[in-house]
């Protein structure tokens, strides 16, 4: 079934958007909480919060894309059930694609209509990327891939990979500062 007619059960309040939605990207959900989280249970809660969330977001919200949508529902649910489960001490793993990234984006807000803004400008920053070097920003601080199973997947040397990852943080800095996300 198709994003758009998913989104449309969902607005309709049809139960039958979350078995198309589950049957669409659970794997995927699966695959990007599992690289945040170790433990299946958590990681299973973490998908099923998901589609939860997306039941209850949708409307009002109305996502013109929902694979990205539902990928950042995820990665967000997985990394507060981390931050839940070890308090201050964090799984290296993930934490250090996120210290990464934080240096070039601003730092949570409580405005949640800032943070849907903010995903867009970095959206519209990926899309005017080499498509290899926006695979591999979204491989990494998306899914929460290592550079590693990146430089794999790409048949590319693990220093290169990381390279693709410094300019491309490096260029978002400067995009969102033109932006207006000055925040240092």
């Amino acid at each position: 079934m198709e994003d758009i007619s998913i989104i449309e059960l969902l607005q309709k309040r049809d139960q039958s958007a979350i078995s198309e939605l589950r049957q669409k990207y659970e794997r995927l959900c699966t695959y990007i909480a599992g690289n945040v989280l170790s433990q299946h249970e958590d990681i299973e809660e973490c998908v099923n919060s998901a589609c939860y969330e997306v039941w209850n977001s949708i409307p009002p919200a109305t996502p013109n894309d929902l694979k990205s949508y539902l990928c950042r529902v995820v990665r967000n649910l997985a990394i507060n059930r981390l931050e839940y489960n070890l308090a201050a001490k964090r799984d290296v793993r993930y934490t250090v694609s996120l210290d990464e990234i934080s240096d070039c984006v601003p730092a949570d807000s409580d405005d949640l209509i800032s943070l849907s803004d903010l995903a867009d400008t970095i959206s519209r920053f990926l899309r005017t990327q080499d498509e290899l070097q926006r695979k591999v920003f979204v491989r990494r601080y998306t899914y929460g891939d290592s550079v590693a199973e990146i430089a794999v997947r790409f048949s590319l040397n693990e220093k290169t990979v990381s390279t693709y990852l410094f300019r491309t943080r490096k260029k978002l800095k400067v995009f969102l500062k033109k932006e207006g996300y000055d925040y240092e």
